[in-house]
């Protein structure tokens, strides 16, 4: 996912349309803290530390605050059962998760003082704009570098990084295939962000495989960050002959967007991207939504008992229900315990060397990964039925 600033305001969508930070309920721990609660400084005997870098504040905090609480639990899990066989030790993991706003600069400053601290492994970042900020630096630094949800596909272009979640070019390719084959629409419009990379990288994707599969783009409308009226491009959608709107975006932009399509009385069915998750509490009448299919890594009503464990511990923990960033750091935490264990060290050049021999049945999907950093893993859809986040099966 990547750096976004949304400056929010009501539009028919009242009070629940608030900044990103405010997303989610119950207590969202901020600040550097370890994951005991106390400050994590340096490492010692039987310990491993593992950075962490996401906003905890600003527009982007919630995203941020998720895969931090995730990676928690992820932690408590794994020291409470003993913690970590790494050759003939055993080794307690603890995180120190530093704020990086979803800011280059910040990040950069950020990630100094996680390595002043003796971090091992690095957690993040979680919004490709500050992880692409760091690559080069953690590169030369020789750290194992996992982003649990930064989709730019840059992020992985050094040997030191990988990533848990799907690229943009992944999301929008199964969007497309998912449009055209399996619902088969051969007229599609897109609403998309042209000032955000996020939007614009699924966006590009999206429209080469719907071209690739024979469909046709017949809107292409485009905003800018911080847009809160889409009328003008809604109303451009509503008088041509699309059949489906595809918008890559943000659950904010969504949350606008479908509101504003019902106003206008548009009826055609929209899909969306994993910037889709979260977009239930942000819309006043959930009815805007339904029918709505998005793309996801994990939905926390999934039976599967693995899911069901996690989201109780979320819920016990922080009085909140998980979403995909919370799952996407709990994965994270796991992947790293992985590596450590298939390592049977801690070096840097070891864990790394490690990451493509080893998989992990995470919440997000069985995963490898591959040498150039990217996972290996299926792709799950979430469909909105009467108003509520639904397990969508695809063939």
């Amino acid at each position: 996912m990547k750096k976004i600033f949304k400056k929010v305001v009501s539009l028919g969508l009242l009070g629940t349309l608030t900044v990103a930070s405010l997303a989610g309920c119950g207590t969202k721990n901020t600040g550097s803290t370890g994951s005991d609660g106390g400050e994590a400084s340096g490492t010692g005997d039987g310990t491993f530390l593992i950075g962490g870098l996401g906003p905890l504040t600003g527009q982007a905090a919630s995203y941020g605050i998720s895969v931090k609480q995730g990676a928690e639990v992820a932690i408590q899990e794994i020291n409470d059962a003993g913690g970590v066989k790494v050759g003939d030790k055993t080794l307690q993991l603890k995180l120190q998760f530093e704020d990086d706003e979803a800011d280059g600069d910040t990040a950069m400053a950020a990630y100094n003082t996680l390595m002043d601290k003796g971090i091992q492994a690095l957690l993040g970042t979680v919004t490709s704009g500050a992880g692409l900020a760091i690559a080069d630096q953690t590169n030369a630094d020789g750290i194992l570098q996992i982003t649990p949800s930064g989709s730019a596909k840059d992020l992985t272009k050094n040997p030191n990084a990988f990533r848990l979640c799907f690229t943009d070019p992944l999301q929008g390719e199964t969007m497309a295939d998912y449009a055209v084959n399996t619902l088969g629409y051969k007229k599609v419009a897109m609403i998309y962000n042209n000032s955000d990379d996020y939007s614009t990288g699924v966006a590009e994707a999206f429209e080469s495989k719907v071209k690739e599969l024979g469909g046709e783009i017949v809107a292409k409308e485009a905003f800018v960050t911080d847009a809160v009226d889409f009328n003008t491009q809604l109303t451009t959608i509503k008088g041509t002959d699309a059949q489906i709107v595809f918008a890559p975006v943000y659950y904010q932009d969504a949350a606008y967007i479908t509101t504003q399509a019902s106003e206008l009385g548009m009826t055609l069915p929209f899909i969306g991207s994993d910037g889709w998750d979260g977009v239930l509490d942000k819309v006043v009448d959930k009815k805007v939504l339904e029918g709505a299919v998005f793309l996801s890594p994990f939905l926390a009503t999934d039976p599967d008992t693995a899911v069901q464990a996690f989201v109780t511990k979320y819920k016990e923990k922080y009085n909140a229900t998980p979403d995909q960033f919370a799952a996407d750091g709990y994965d994270t935490v796991n992947v790293i315990k992985a590596a450590l264990e298939k390592a049977g060290k801690t070096g840097s050049a070891d864990l790394i060397k490690a990451m493509t021999e080893i998989e992990v049945k995470g919440l997000t999907g069985t995963v490898t990964f591959d040498a150039s950093g990217e996972p290996n893993k299926g792709a799950k859809f979430v469909e909105i039925k009467n108003g509520e986040y639904t397990a969508k099966t695809v063939e």
